[in-house]
């Protein structure tokens, strides 16, 4: 059986179609992204703007054809922290079901921190237990810590989503271009008061995995990649000081700047020095020498949901 999985997020929308390999892994039919922005101004208005959710219903059209290609049986359209905050989500659930023939889902800020948790444990092996694994999103970042063992994980010790997130930083402190030192500093604070509050021990955690696209473009700088490469990213490791010096960069640097360099697309870049600050914060409180960098994610959680648990939809025609 062959599942379509669907990342609705706040920056971009992604789709994931896959079957289990007899070894229980996943086999990959395709993979893509699209760059939406659909939590654009969700902080400031709670609402979604019409262009955003025009973006996203072209979204779903090229999707939907890629469904139908690929004679998918099931889906699951998981939408995260900006569709929980945005009061007229209802409009997104309509042209959802009306272009791909399923529902929509708003999960909470737990689930979301659990699909992420097992994607990412489905492509990177722990080395030491605990394991935390961060989700640093445009509208929030999920901490998930516990025993990890492949895809079939021993236990979840605690876990947490954090309103904090690269789109929602940079709209609300960062909106300078690059930030100034003040913009920097107030936004420390709001961060380090968030994980203050976490309940999320970080100190004696022993294998660090970060996933989504701040971390896997940082790792991309950081291997000073001219173009992104999946293949180099995953897997791949940045230590503390690489982090902050990532960070640091991007905090100095403006927009154009930042695309100039290479690897990074300009929506990306557009948000990307607050997610770095978010992740350096986090980084600086971990007990892990190193941050290992995986782009399996939230889309192997939702796969493997459907794939093992039975969760999702049927794929309806009308």
């Amino acid at each position: 059986m062959r599942v379509a999985a669907i990342d609705c997020g706040t920056n971009t929308m992604r789709l994931f179609v896959a079957s289990l390999n007899p070894d229980g892994s996943l086999h990959e039919y395709d993979r893509r992204l699209l760059f939406v922005g659909l939590g654009q101004g969700v902080d400031a208005t709670g609402l979604f703007a019409p262009d955003a959710l025009n973006r996203a219903f072209d979204a779903c059209e090229q999707f939907n054809e890629i469904i139908a290609d690929l004679d998918c049986e099931r889906g699951r359209f998981v939408a995260t922290s900006a569709t929980r905050d945005a009061q007229n989500r209802d409009e997104l659930f309509r042209g959802v079901r009306a272009r791909l023939g399923i529902n929509a889902e708003v999960v909470s800020g737990q689930e979301e921190a659990h699909l992420s948790f097992r994607g990412a444990l489905s492509g990177i092996r722990s080395k030491a237990d605990p394991v935390l694994v961060m989700d640093s999103g445009g509208g929030s970042t999920e901490l998930v810590r516990g025993v990890g063992a492949g895809a079939d994980l021993a236990h979840i010790d605690a876990s947490v989503s954090l309103n904090i997130g690269s789109r929602r930083l940079r709209e609300r402190i960062l909106r300078s271009d690059p930030p100034t030192a003040d913009e920097i500093a107030r936004a420390r604070q709001l961060v380090r008061s968030e994980l203050d509050s976490s309940g999320v021990e970080l100190s004696d955690i022993r294998t660090f995995i970060g996933v989504a696209g701040t971390v896997t473009t940082m790792s991309a700088l950081a291997q000073h990649l001219r173009r992104y490469d999946r293949s180099r990213v995953h897997g791949s490791v940045l230590s503390q000081a690489a982090v902050h010096e990532v960070a640091d960069r991007l905090l100095g640097a403006t927009v154009s700047e930042v695309v100039s360099w290479g690897p990074v697309q300009p929506q990306r870049a557009e948000v990307l020095c607050a997610g770095a600050l978010i992740v350096e914060e986090v980084a600086s409180r971990v007990g892990a020498p190193e941050l290992v960098v995986s782009e399996s994610d939230i889309l192997d959680g939702i796969a493997l949901s459907m794939l093992v648990d039975g969760k999702g939809q049927a794929i309806s025609a009308d």
